[in-house]
């Protein structure tokens, strides 16, 4: 990391800049790491002073990204740039100025009521899904829904509502391209999901395992990928996430599902695939740390990677091949008799309430749903009391399952408490993504369950680390595909490989 010129030591424009992004990025991760023991270790009452914090931090972030001095900085560095510049740093100024410009038009006032709101949303949230009773959440959604309607206002760019928050997870996506990627789902998965209901019936759900042997397995996991505990840790919370606190410090998070032994085993793949993204940006050199093109591309791109990581690898028979006597070790027992039955109990191909624990076949349905239901509150006067309604038939319309309360409906996510508003499509888009990734990598590198049955997962991880983590946000997730693939972005990569893995499932 580079260290912190001081005044006297900054002599260049360029210089200055990179130390006032510095500091701006210290408090960033000192919010973080107050939102990781948030949703890790804080106790319940402490949500009030929490969320005066984050509030106060994230006034401050704001006042030091929309100040008249780092307007001059920034203005400055563009009138030296020159003609003959530097791409990466003409990249970095132009993604500086995109958001210098978003941070003037808001209200500081409602940064600060935003990052309350989320704090007092967050705790309401936990306790109107422990109670099952959407009610005691609907006034924090509501005002959450308020708040991101008056920022769209404030933005007052030439999008929707719904697309100018969605930008800050999404850059340059919009409501009619997204359209245009889930017809497809929407029109293919629900006849591919009515095929699964006729493969072989799985082993009986007869067995689990405790907390400390999953946490063994799930440790297990992670040291075979690379788990270094001098840069990462891994922690419990309500809802699994990734984090980066700081250029060497990487979270990520767990729960153990009572009834569900899979779940963590899973989620430590799905998290540690965002994870290794994060620790393979380019966070090295004069254009990166801190500076825009050392962050993620996109949410989408993060999704593939951990979609990557849970469905092309842990979820994948050659995988199942290797860890069947693991699980079956740890059990004392082995209810499957075979890998191929492990297997299939890894892969379930069934519709299911929560998004989480989705298979592969039912998941972007899940996203689906949810874009809708975003786009009705936030552009189309959706009542929030009206909710839990909308999304049970939503559910039963597109999965053929009716949520019995309201925890398995509409409270499941954690995303709408925080008025993460945009976010959810990336989901989706993640899975389309690690699709075409995954294709082009196999041609380079041969089929991909080849390379796990003979444990050499470290090539694979090798190519995304050459092809697609260091390019950060020198493009955008669109770009990224097309650079890395040659093609653009299509859903038909992910429906294929979703048929032939139904296919060898019914085989």
């Amino acid at each position: 990391m580079q260290k912190l010129l001081s005044p006297t030591q900054a002599t260049t424009t360029r210089e200055r800049l990179r130390d006032y992004l510095h500091t701006t990025r210290l408090l960033g991760s000192i919010h973080s790491t107050l939102y990781y023991d948030q949703n890790t270790v804080m106790p319940p009452l402490g949500s009030p002073w929490r969320g005066e914090q984050l509030a106060l931090l994230a006034r401050q972030i704001h006042q030091r990204q929309s100040c008249a001095e780092y307007q001059e900085l920034v203005a400055a560095a563009e009138s030296e740039l020159g003609a003959a510049a530097d791409p990466a740093a003409a990249r970095n100024l132009q993604l500086l100025r995109q958001e210098l410009e978003r941070q003037r038009r808001l209200d500081p006032a409602l940064v600060g009521r935003l990052a309350e709101a989320q704090a007092r949303g967050y705790a309401l949230w936990q306790q109107a899904k422990a109670a099952r009773d959407f009610a005691l959440f609907a006034p924090a959604l509501t005002e959450m829904v308020a708040l991101r309607q008056e920022q769209a206002r404030q933005l007052a760019e030439p999008r929707s509502c719904w697309e100018s928050l969605a930008q800050g997870f999404e850059p340059d996506s919009s409501k009619q391209r997204l359209h245009e990627l889930f017809q497809p789902l929407r029109e293919r998965l629900p006849a591919l999901l009515e095929q699964a209901r006729s493969l072989p019936p799985l082993p009986p759900a007869d067995w689990d395992l405790s907390e400390a042997d999953q946490d063994q397995l799930c440790q297990r996991l992670l040291a075979d990928w690379g788990y270094d505990p001098s840069r990462c840790q891994r922690s419990r919370s309500p809802h699994p996430f990734s984090c980066t606190l700081g250029p060497a410090d990487f979270r990520i998070t767990t729960r153990v599902v009572p009834g569900m032994p899979f779940s963590a085993f899973l989620a430590s793949a799905h998290e540690w695939g965002h994870s290794l993204y994060e620790q393979g940006l380019p966070r090295g050199g004069d254009h990166f740390f801190p500076w825009p093109l050392g962050e993620a591309t996109s949410m989408g791109v993060h999704e593939s990677q951990s979609l990557f990581f849970e469905c092309r690898l842990a979820r994948s028979a050659a995988f199942a091949e290797r860890w069947h006597p693991r699980f079956a070790a740890a059990l004392g027992r082995d209810p499957w008799g075979d890998p191929e039955r492990f297997w299939r109990a890894l892969n379930p191909m069934r519709a299911g309430l929560t998004r989480v624990e989705a298979d592969e076949l039912s998941y972007c349905l899940h996203i689906v749903l949810r874009f809708e239901l975003e786009l009705a509150l936030l552009e189309d006067q959706l009542p929030v009391a009206e909710l839990p309604q909308r999304w049970n038939d939503g559910m039963e319309q597109l999965l053929g399952l009716r949520p019995s309360n309201d925890a398995e409906g509409c409270l499941q996510d954690v995303h709408w408490s925080e008025g993460l508003f945009g976010y959810f499509p990336s989901y989706a888009l993640g899975h389309l993504i690690s699709a075409q990734l995954a294709a082009s990598l196999e041609t380079e590198l041969g089929p991909i369950e080849q390379r796990i049955a003979a444990g050499e997962e470290a090539p694979i991880q090798a190519w995304l680390g050459r092809q697609v983590w260091p390019l950060g946000r020198s493009v955008n997730a669109e770009q990224l595909v097309e650079r890395v693939t040659g093609q653009r972005l299509s859903a038909e990569p992910f429906l294929a490989y979703l048929e032939a893995k139904l296919a060898r499932l019914a085989g």
